[in-house]
């Protein structure tokens, strides 16, 4: 008679949370951070059609790192939730605390519960009335939430990233010197190697303070490439100037 094969609780969740967090240092890292006029997200993506960073709700963005079909089923399931909130009750009962909550649930529940967890890391960012009332939660692939203040990095590179945003960020910040310093803090690879991003391999989007609903708000094209000192990738094999 054969003996059943048997692991333990304790080694069934290391090995689940190994294979996790191997999963999403593969990806690309994205920063989440704060400047003077809202909150900034930048993600090194050069795809046009998968995004990493987006809308929500009227002040809430999300971005992820991972691999994309599970970060976008949670993207989805988040707009719904919001939205059917927001309809059932009021739109300012759509927050990124109880957001952050619900993706809470979700993932601890496919992390204790399916063989396989879901390989993403996911960033709910809120901005408020001031700097002060801005949110920022961080989520991992078990379900655990952390509150964030200032700034979040996730993916590869994370570690070296906060190290280096510890070091140089400032919450006043005017917004092209944020994005600045978040393309060049992704360009810097683990091995401390800079390359250069050009716009077309950037994600950038901010949620505004300043506008009056729909604070999200994505910077493309000639903006970024103006900020960022370099040519548009576009506009450059289009052969214009």
């Amino acid at each position: 008679m054969s003996v059943p094969y048997y692991v333990s609780p304790e080694q069934l969740i290391k090995d689940k949370a190994d294979f996790a967090r191997k999963g999403i240092a593969r990806g690309r890292s994205v920063i989440v951070m704060q400047y003077s006029g809202g909150i900034l997200l930048v993600a090194e993506n050069p795809s046009r059609a998968l995004h990493k960073v987006s809308e929500i709700y009227d002040r809430i963005a999300y971005a992820a790192v991972g691999k994309y079909n599970e970060f976008e089923n949670l993207r989805v399931a988040g707009i719904r939730f919001a939205d059917m909130r927001g309809y059932s009750y009021d739109r300012s009962d759509v927050t990124a605390r109880s957001l952050a909550n619900a993706y809470a649930q979700t993932l601890g529940t496919i992390f204790t519960e399916q063989p396989k967890p879901y390989e993403v890391e996911i960033v709910v960012a809120e901005v408020g009335d001031s700097a002060d009332t801005d949110q920022l939660y961080r989520l991992t692939f078990d379900g655990s939430v952390g509150d964030e203040h200032g700034f979040v990095a996730m993916g590869g590179s994370a570690e070296s990233i906060t190290t280096a945003l510890s070091e140089r960020w400032q919450p006043d910040m005017a917004l092209d010197q944020s994005i600045r310093l978040a393309t060049e803090l992704l360009a810097t690879d683990s091995a401390g190697e800079p390359r250069v991003l050009t716009p077309g391999q950037l994600e950038v989007a901010v949620l505004d303070r300043s506008r009056p609903r729909r604070t999200f708000q994505r910077i493309t094209g000639d903006r970024l490439a103006e900020v960022l000192g370099v040519p548009d990738d576009e506009a450059a094999a289009a052969g214009e100037p």
